[in-house]
Formats: C-alpha cells, sequence, structure tokens
C-alpha cells in the first residue's frame, strides 16, 4: 500500500471494456463516517503487553521470504521485507492503527494538516523538534524537497516504481522555522497523509545515482529505534540494532535479525529453536496447535492394527530377509520416529499460533478481453453461479477465523471506504445465472461443430503435464471430493507485487512499472474438471448436479481456469475445486491448466492467458491512490495497443475512472468516501473480478514474545517488542479465547 511505500507495477496490455449504458448502478449518498465501514472482521493478536513488563534486551529472530533485492521502496522490485526494514529504521509521517486507518506518528510528527485550499491546497507539517538522522543532522524540507523531485516523475533519471501523489506537487519549502515545511500542491490532493511514509534522507534521494543504487543494498542515514547493521547475502539474513541516537521510547530489543527462510521449511527450524517469529501455512499453525497433546506415528488410519502389524507397517518390505528380521527394523525404525516425534512436540510447545486475517483478499478475476468473458451477461452469470459465503468457510472456518465474504474491492471491514456494494450485482442466483446466459445466446445441448475449439481462452496443457480438461470427469469428481475433505487455511493465493519480479512484455503488450501494494506471498490453487459420471438413460439427475454444456455459435462454452502449481495449496484446491462445480450447475465447463509459479503471473495473468484466475489484492488506506491502476480503462497507445496499467481483467468504465479522479481531488472526507464507494457499486457491477474473503493471516510466535504476530491492518511498533519478565502474565489472545 502507498502508506508502506510500495507499489504494484503497472502493465500496459489490452482490454474489452464496458460501455456506460450497461450498468445500472443504485446511486450511493454521502454518508457519515462510520455507518458503513463497520469494525475489522478479525482483532489483532500479538499478545500486547505494557513496555514495564518487557525485558530490556534480547534478540528477535524472524522469518523472512527473502533478502530484498533492494532497500529503496520506490522502486519496482521491493518487497514486503524491504517494507519491513523501511518501517523499523526510517520515518512515518503517518502508521495505520488497528481499524486500517491512517493516524499521525507523534515521534515525527507534532502537527499536519491542510492550511490553505485557495488558490492552492497547503499542508503544513510541524516536525517533532527532537527528530533527527542518525548522522546527527535535523530532519527537514531539504529530506521532504528531495524526496519530492525523486518521485515526482519529472526527471526520468530515476528509476521510480510509480510517482503518484508527488506528480501533484507544485513546490516544496521552509515553513516559519526549521521545524516547519509547507508543501503547496498544484492539484488537490485528497491522499496527502499518503507521503512521505517511509522518508529517506536527502542523500539518498538527492541525485538519480544515489536513487538508483544508492540504496539498493545498504541505508547509511537512518531514523527510526533501529538502524541498518548488517545485510548479509551469503547467510540471507539482515541485522537491525537499537538507533543510539532515538529520541522516542527506546526499543527493548538489542537487536532483530531478519532471516530469509522458505515457508516450507518454516517448521522444521521453528522446532529446532532457530526462529522466534514466522508466518506459516496451516499445516504447520496445526502442529503447533496440537503440540501438546497431538497423536503420535501410529495415530490415525491403521491405529487399531496389532502391535505386530502396525511396527511391520513402518517398514519397507523388500524381497530378502526374514520377517523376524524385518520387524527388528521396523522396531528400530518405529523408536526413531518416536523419538523425533517427541522432541519436535516438545520444542514447538514454546511456540504459539497467533492468527487474524491480512489485510488483503482473495478474489476470480474474470478476462474480459475477449471470448465469451467479453460478453458482460456471461461475466455476470459466473459471479451470480458463485456461494461467495461457502467459498469463505472452506477457507476460514477450518481456522476458526470468520468467514465473512468480502463486500468491497475497494477496502475491508473496518476501513473508512469501506461498504457492501455486492448488491449492485446480485448474490448467488442459479436461475438468474442461467437467464443471462441464455440471453447472451448461449444454449443447453447446442450443436457444436466437429473440429472446433471450445469457446474459452486456447487452453494448454500444463507445465506439470496434462490439462484437466483432458481428465475423466469421474476422475476428476474423485479428486474433487479428496479435496473437499482437506481442511482450510491459507489459501496460498497470488498476491499481486509479491513475487519481487517485474512483469515481462508478452506479445502485443507492453510493460510500464507502478506501485507494489502487496507484502511478499504465495500463489497456490487447484485444478479442477468438471464433476459427474455417467448413470443409465432417463435416471433421474440428483439434486445440485450439473446443468447440460451450454453452446453458441458451433462452440462449447468451456473457461480457462489457469492455476499455479507449487505446493502449500490445500485450502485454494478446493475454492477451485468448488468453484468448478458451482460453474457446472449452470452449464459453464472449465478446464483447468497448472502452470509453474514462476511464469504464473508474468506469463499469465499480466499478459491476459487466462479466462478465470484467483489472485489477491491488498487493501489499501488510501483507494483513490492506490486502487484507480487496477480497474482504470486501457488508454490505447501509439502502436494500437492498450494500456491496462494494473487491470488485469481488462474490463473497465469512464464512470468509474471518472469517480476516483472525483475522489483523490476532492479534500471533503465523507464526500470522498462516498464517491469511493460509488465506483465500488459500478466495479461489482461490471463483473470483472468477483471479491471471495480476507486472507488468513498466521504467524508462529515463541510464548514469552509480546506485541508482536499477526497484525491485522496496523503497522507493527518495532520499539514495543520484547521478551517478558519473568513472572509477567499478559492478556489471553483472542485466537485463544
Amino acid at each position: 500500500m502507498s502508506h508502506d511505500g510500495l507499489g504494484p507495477r503497472a502493465v500496459m496490455r489490452s482490454v474489452a471494456f464496458l460501455t456506460a449504458g450497461a450498468l445500472a448502478v443504485p446511486l450511493l449518498s454521502a454518508c457519515s463516517a462510520e455507518d458503513k465501514a463497520g469494525k475489522p472482521l478479525a482483532a489483532q493478536d500479538i499478545a500486547p503487553a505494557a513496555r514495564a513488563q518487557i525485558t530490556d534486551g534480547g534478540t528477535l529472530r524472524w522469518a523472512v521470504d527473502a533478502v530484498p533485492e533492494t532497500l529503496n521502496t520506490f522502486q519496482a522490485d521491493a518487497d514486503g521485507t524491504t517494507t519491513r526494514v523501511a518501517q523499523a529504521v526510517l520515518p512515518s509521517m503517518y502508521r495505520l492503527d488497528a481499524n486500517g486507518r491512517p493516524r499521525l506518528n507523534p515521534d515525527f510528527l507534532e502537527s499536519a494538516k491542510v492550511v490553505d485550499t485557495e488558490p492552492r491546497q497547503v499542508v503544513l507539517y510541524r516536525l517533532n523538534q527532537q527528530a533527527v538522522w542518525s548522522d546527527g543532522r535535523e530532519i527537514g524540507a531539504a529530506d521532504f524537497a528531495a524526496q519530492w523531485r525523486a518521485l515526482s516523475g519529472k526527471d526520468s533519471a530515476y528509476w521510480t516504481a510509480r510517482n503518484a501523489g508527488y506528480d501533484r506537487i507544485e513546490k516544496i519549502e521552509r515553513g516559519a522555522n526549521d521545524l516547519e515545511v509547507r508543501v503547496t500542491f498544484a492539484r488537490p490532493y485528497a491522499d496527502w497523509q499518503s507521503l512521505f511514509s517511509p522518508l529517506y534522507p536527502k542523500d539518498v534521494m538527492g541525485t538519480p545515482d544515489a536513487f538508483n543504487d544508492g540504496a539498493r543494498r545498504k541505508i547509511k542515514v537512518t531514523a527510526g529505534p533501529f538502524s541498518l547493521k548488517q545485510v548479509d547475502r551469503e547467510k540471507d539474513r539482515i541485522r537491525l540494532t537499537r538507533n543510539p541516537r532515538w529520541w522516542g521510547r527506546p526499543a527493548k530489543l538489542t537487536e532483530i535479525v531478519l532471516t530469509a527462510v522458505p515457508r516450507d521449511e518454516r517448521a522444521g527450524r521453528l522446532a529446532e529453536g532457530d526462529l522466534d517469529v514466522a508466518e506459516i501455512d496451516p499445516a504447520a499453525a496445526r502442529s503447533i496447535d496440537s503440540a501438546a497433546g497431538a497423536a503420535g506415528p501410529l495415530s490415525g488410519p491403521g491405529a487399531g492394527r496389532t502391535a505386530a502389524k502396525a511396527l511391520r507397517s513402518w517398514t519397507v518390505a523388500d524381497a530378502g530377509g526374514s520377517a523376524e528380521d524385518r520387524d527388528v527394523h521396523a522396531r528400530e525404525d518405529l523408536r526413531r520416529a518416536v523419538a523425533a516425534w517427541e522432541w519436535r512436540k516438545r520444542e514447538l510447545r514454546g511456540y504459539e499460533v497467533r492468527k487474524s486475517l491480512e489485510p488483503a483478499y482473495t478474489q476470480l478475476a474474470l478476462n474480459g478481453a475477449d471470448g465469451p468473458l467479453a460478453d458482460e451477461r456471461v461475466r455476470r452469470a459466473v459471479a451470480r453461479a458463485l456461494d461467495r459465503e461457502e467459498l469463505a468457510k472452506v477457507v476460514l472456518k477450518p481456522l476458526g477465523l470468520p468467514a465473512v465474504p468480502v463486500g468491497s474491492h475497494l477496502a475491508l471491514s473496518g476501513q473508512e471506504a469501506y461498504a457492501d456494494n455486492s448488491g449492485a450485482l446480485g448474490g448467488q442466483d442459479t436461475e438468474e445465472a442461467q437467464a443471462l446466459l441464455a440471453d447472451a445466446g448461449w444454449v443447453p445441448g447446442g450443436p457444436v461443430k466437429k473440429g472446433e475449439k471450445a469457446a474459452g481462452s486456447e487452453g494448454e496443457k500444463s507445465d506439470a503435464g496434462e490439462s484437466d480438461g483432458e481428465k475423466k470427469a469421474g476422475d476428476t469428481e474423485k479428486k474433487a471430493d479428496r479435496d473437499d475433505k482437506s481442511e482450510g487455511g491459507d489459501d496460498g493465493t497470488y498476491i499481486v507485487g509479491q513475487d519481487g519480479k517485474a512483469p515481462a512484455d508478452h506479445g502485443r503488450d507492453h510493460e510500464t512499472h507502478g506501485r507494489q501494494l502487496a507484502q511478499d506471498g504465495k500463489q497456490y490453487l487447484n485444478r479442477q474438471g468438471a464433476p459427474g459420471a455417467y448413470a443409465p438413460r432417463g435416471t433421474a439427475a440428483p439434486a445440485g448436479a450439473a446443468r447440460e454444456a451450454l453452446a453458441k455459435d458451433g462452440k462449447a462454452l468451456t473457461l480457462r481456469f489457469v492455476l499455479p502449481a507449487g505446493p502449500g495449496s490445500e485450502s485454494l484446491r478446493l475454492v477451485a475445486g468448488r468453484i468448478t462445480r458451482m460453474l457446472d450447475k449452470v452449464g459453464i465447463r472449465t478446464e483447468t491448466t497448472k502452470v509453474s509459479d514462476e511464469s504464473y503471473f508474468k506469463d499469465h495473468i499480466a499478459s491476459g492467458e487466462y479466462d478465470l484466475a484467483l489472485y489477491s489484492w491488498p487493501a489499501s488506506a488510501f483507494p483513490a491512490t492506490d486502487a484507480r491502476p487496477i480497474y482504470a480503462k486501457p488508454v490505447p497507445g501509439a502502436d494500437g495497443s492498450l494500456s491496462v496499467e494494473q487491470n488485469y481483467t481488462r474490463v473497465g468504465t469512464d464512470q468509474v475512472d471518472q469517480l476516483f479522479d472525483q475522489a483523490v481531488s476532492t479534500l471533503d472526507k465523507e464526500e470522498g468516501r462516498s464517491l469511493i464507494r460509488k465506483a465500488d457499486a459500478r466495479i461489482w457491477a461490471a463483473a470483472g473480478s468477483i471479491p471471495l474473503y480476507q486472507r488468513p493471516q498466521l504467524t508462529a510466535v515463541r510464548k514469552n514474545l509480546v506485541n508482536v504476530g499477526a497484525f491485522g491492518f496496523q503497522t507493527p511498533v518495532y520499539e514495543d517488542m520484547g521478551f517478558l519478565e519473568k513472572g509477567a502474565k499478559v492478556s489471553s489472545s483472542p485466537s485463544r479465547k
């Protein structure tokens, strides 16, 4: 999100957009601040404790996905670890609270307000008089001005990811004294609180060379509770140490060590005691939660067999040797397995899982560039076929998290701009979905010309082998049934911007760069074919059975569902399988293609090589700025291509663009909220993307570590993290109440 100084890359792609008259959206009146925003669906889970209860000192070992390629959050290859470092070592004028709303940071600001609106908007910042850089220099107007010039977009020598907001500034100057900074805008800017967070020293922003290269591997001058001590790329770790010049509440920890640990290795590293904090997947969470009373190696299927048979099951039979010898080997294997299991369980008892919901949501994206989904009626039929509440339950209910569908593309429950606008499209309604398809000319059992390809995007075999569209329906249903028995959890969905790679240029389209909103993460989905099995002619169809396939102009209605093939995708397999069956019920078939994680986004989503896909967008505190590129109507280029920015569904309207433009330019907060909600209602009606559920956030934390865990919306407060004093107790975590 822009508050964290990250931005997703903008990619130019072709798009099919909707006409103005096609959308029938109820108008939204201006709303009071709290009438529709509600509160977060899940509280943050960080074991809050007073500073007096925390010991002074200690090293916090924190797992991250990678040591970042750059420490400059305003560059295109910045990632979640870039943000984490910046939050701990650099100034931020505003931080997000537990409701995802910006709050003034008193460590750096005494006040910040709009002091003039005519003839120009002027914001006056009054800095904390103690605020200094680690080299002793005062933080001041020169730092603000250098960052503005670097990010304004006027000098192409600066390799910036995006310039939103900074391009609206006319000038920056010193105020009445050194503690005042006056920022004058050439055009009104509602999201001015998103700027200068983080703020880099003028040494980094002052020249293109310093900006482009100086802060990629090190930040010499900092101004936060911690300083950047070391970036060790051989050992894949970053060391942050207390800043001796920090004027705020002193950091409780002596050091924070950020270590790159692959997600599938984190449970083992936790058991070995190598980590104190790590975001984990549901399987690791189950191991930790059950460590005190988990079933052992002899539990599960076959647990009731005789001891001899159970022992034999723990060895692999071979052609030679007697049964007695094999039993001896089996006993030894079992002894080692039990010992390892007991050791692992004992070590994991020192941790607990703190859980909340991420400030990001998973969506079903519908590519409206061409094919059946270029028709708004077909997109709306897909949406009306979905039971979003059921999909949310699949992922969140097994984790004990609120299974509530997301009602907005532009904010999440608790944020100021949030309102449930899904009524602009309508809920699950099989009959309505079928009527929309019939109106679009798709009829059951229509003739399909021999040799004609399906009407969706051209399918291709997955990187892993066959396309699911080639599987037998019976085999597909059996696999879907097995998936349904899995537990929910981290859906593994691809979060845009989290791969740390800029999308490549593909075919007719062209690449640009934009802000990266998302934290580093993973992407996983499942392949599912059309469920069903053959029965004798005349057999009555069971309730909820798939409808006869639809066809039009000699082509069957089959949509290509593109999914990544990486590990850790249990919950997402459930979601993809459920969606497939829901679409089957209205006559829409899917052909699922699995592709490698590396190619999933750049070669398929960004380049438009899909019909249906699952990936996530983060929620921003500044949707008028950050969400506009995601839903912008394509703009024709000189070469005939269309720039879609981050609108990977290729669906956009003039009305949505106008509402975003109005929202970002008004300084009336209530009017701005109303405009954002109207824009969201129109995005719902266009049915280019369907928000499903807020993503789960699972964090393994050592039990005596406080003020850290599943942060939810809130910006972490690094100086308050630490280990409890002996004998100190904290209130129960929301996860364990």
